[in-house]
């Protein structure tokens, strides 16, 4: 904007100077005609190249848009192997706690990616290490029912 004030200050003054002095002779016949400084319509002019100049930014892009849809699927899994869906799109739940089966979660992780497969695996790895530790437990305390039922019975 500063450019612009310098512009019509500089178109002034050359007007003011490019005025003849009227002459001598003149001013004896004719009443002297007052110097006129440029009008304040004549302003815009000098602002009409500040609108021919580009706007500053980002040209508008021709490229076509591409709608996205945002979806959230979140698996929650528990140290026993119980595995939960919960699905949103946008804002609004669609899904919630929905049961899975393990065997699912592993077979859709490997699909997904390595990474995301073998983190889900050692959750499941865990699981089973503590289901077959329970199922252990649960057979020696069957044996000592059974042996104790034995021995009632004879």
């Amino acid at each position: 904007m500063s450019d612009t004030l310098t512009e019509v200050q500089a178109v002034e003054e050359t007007v003011v100077e490019e005025t003849p002095a009227p002459a001598p002779a003149a001013e004896k016949a004719e009443a002297p005609k007052p110097v006129e400084a440029p009008k304040p319509a004549e302003a815009p002019k000098a602002e009409a190249p500040k609108a021919e100049k580009p706007k500053a930014g980002r040209p508008k892009s021709t490229a076509k848009k591409t709608r996205t849809v945002e979806l959230t699927l979140t698996v929650t899994g528990t140290a026993e192997g119980e595995w939960q869906a919960d699905l949103v799109h946008g804002t609004q739940r669609v899904v919630s706690g929905l049961v899975i089966p393990a065997i699912a979660v592993a077979k859709a992780a490997k699909e997904l990616h390595e990474d995301i497969a073998e983190g889900i695996e050692s959750v499941l790895e865990a699981a089973r290490d503590q289901h077959r530790t329970r199922m252990e437990e649960l057979e020696a305390e069957l044996a000592r029912v059974k042996a104790q039922l034995a021995e009632l019975s004879e």
